[in-house]
């Protein structure tokens, strides 16, 4: 068998890792560096470019530039309408809803584009290796429902790559971070990425890490950080100029590169310069961009998404049963928790400071390599006991959903539950499996349907049907449903309700490995 690497699949960047002589660790890519920029571009010639040269054409070929591809990755375009609205390329809906991108004129799936990426990082692990790789633990945010998650794991079959395991962002920091600080302690690893905010509990004890409960928000990260110095810059040019430089693609791409470079900057100075020459053209010629920013004026304007940390930290420190005294470290991860606002916002959170001793941008990846070592059997003394981050059950009358497995339950995991029949002599029962926090079962993810038929006749309520619901340790579900007494019985491994089928992940494969 061949090495096992461990792919961090970020919203920004990407890196990638493997498990050397039973420690961790980052692989340079061929460009020199330690992580690589999750963007895919495809030139007039229809050649793909990834990584650090795409990031280089983004201005001059923005609406073929894909970057973000992440936040679209199993999601609808009818879930993606606000996010669409503040990109310089097109997302549209697939014939099953999916969001899908534009590129020039032919429609790329999140999970083709996220391939090209994932293809990059097996070719350096190669290039290191100096042997063939077909085997990866990939990382996703916590937070990822069962969507997601396939379309994660459909984005490395088109890279040539069988996904041995899908591992929670933060419980891989907690991985990295354990496997060099053996004390029994309890962590808090918050972790703050370019399109993803996850914030998770664990115990670690005697070598076994324990998830005790994990939170977070699939649509906070530094986009949208970005997002804000974006509108700060294109108001303020607005009310001056009387031109909106969002409407403009290649102004926008231009706008975006500054919004993250003074965000960068911002993190270690009070002030910094934006200059973008010739941004626009005027009645009287070329106009420019010309403006100082300071630390003060983005944390003001960031005040709601700081805002928007609190919440998920208090959920998941009650569904731990902890308080900020009972954590005894606070990780930051992911490049976002560079920024003085969100560290303070951590310490306001956990009332201590944070630990100063992991790299937030590659810990991620290095646990995944450490996974695979626990996987592989190099690292037997380290156990690893991970939650399922969303309540899962059946929609019931009433469009109420009764929950099967709940939130943060440990995983691999089996529960059982009953259901009695709604009307008189019905013959068989539509299961209908969804998957989130609400009451209403339509106001949560529907993940998938069967049906069991051939049921006996009788009065309503009278026939009962035993719903069991299996999860494994990457987080897939398998259901199965039997009536009680007859023991006639149907069952359904939950795959995507919405993402590639086997022949288009195939034929992209096919057309990737080209």
């Amino acid at each position: 068998m061949g090495r096992v690497i461990g792919i961090d699949l970020g919203t920004t960047n990407s890196c990638v890792a493997v498990l050397e002589g039973r420690e961790p660790t980052v692989i340079h890519n061929q460009e020199g560096g330690r992580t690589t920029p999750s963007m895919v571009s495809w030139n007039a010639d229809g050649d793909v470019v990834v990584g650090a040269a795409s990031k280089r054409q983004m201005v001059t070929n923005p609406q073929r530039t894909v970057f973000g591809a992440k936040r679209l990755i199993g999601r609808k375009a009818s879930e993606v309408q606000q996010l669409a609205s503040r990109l310089p390329y097109h997302i549209v809906a697939a014939k099953n809803g999916d969001a899908w991108v534009d590129v020039a004129g032919t429609p790329r799936s999140p999970q083709e584009i996220s391939a090209h990426v994932l293809a990059k990082m097996k070719r350096v692990a190669e290039d290191y290796l100096g042997e063939s790789v077909r085997e990866a633990v990939v990382t996703v945010p916590a937070y990822f429902d069962d969507v997601q998650r396939q379309a994660t794991k459909d984005a490395g079959a088109i890279a040539g790559l069988t996904v041995r395991a899908i591992l929670n962002e933060p419980t891989a920091a907690a991985l990295a971070y354990g496997v060099q600080h053996q004390a029994n302690q309890r962590l808090a690893v918050f972790d703050l990425g370019g399109g993803t905010f996850d914030i998770s509990i664990l115990a670690i004890e005697n070598g076994v890490f324990e998830v005790l409960s994990t939170h977070g928000d699939t649509a906070l990260g530094g986009d949208d950080f970005d997002r804000v110095i974006i509108d700060l810059l294109a108001d303020d040019f607005a009310a001056e100029h009387g031109h909106d430089l969002r409407a403009d693609s290649v102004a926008l791409q231009r706008l975006k590169e500054a919004a993250e470079r003074a965000k960068i900057e911002l993190s270690s100075a009070m002030t910094t310069d934006v200059n973008l020459p010739f941004i626009a053209a005027g009645p009287a010629g070329p106009v420019h961009l010309i403006r100082e920013l300071e630390r003060g004026q983005l944390e003001r304007a960031c005040k709601v998404l700081l805002d928007k940390l609190e919440a998920p930290c208090a959920k998941a420190l009650n569904d731990a049963h902890c308080t900020p005294a009972d954590i005894d470290q606070v990780l930051l991860v992911g490049g976002m928790t560079r920024m003085p606002a969100v560290q303070e916002r951590a310490v306001q959170i956990f009332g201590k400071p944070a630990s100063k001793g992991v790299n937030p941008d590659e810990i991620v990846a290095m646990g995944a390599a450490v996974h695979s070592g626990i996987m592989g059997g190099e690292l037997q003394e380290v156990v690893l006991l991970d939650v399922t981050p969303h309540n899962m059950g059946v929609k019931v009358a009433g469009d109420r959903m009764s929950v099967v497995i709940s939130a943060n339950t440990s995983i691999p995991t089996r529960a059982k539950k009953i259901f009695a029949t709604t009307e008189d002599d019905q013959t068989f029962v539509a299961i209908e499996i969804f998957q989130g926090e609400h009451e209403h079962a339509s106001r949560n993810r529907r993940l998938g349907r069967f049906v069991l038929g051939d049921l006996r006749p009788a009065p309503r309520g009278q026939t009962k049907v035993e719903v069991s619901f299996t999860m494994d340790a990457d987080g897939i579900l398998e259901i199965a449903a039997a009536e009680i007494g007859t023991g006639r019985a149907a069952s359904v491994t939950i795959e995507a309700s919405s993402g590639l089928t086997a022949e288009e992940i195939a034929r992209l494969g096919n057309r990737l490995a080209r």
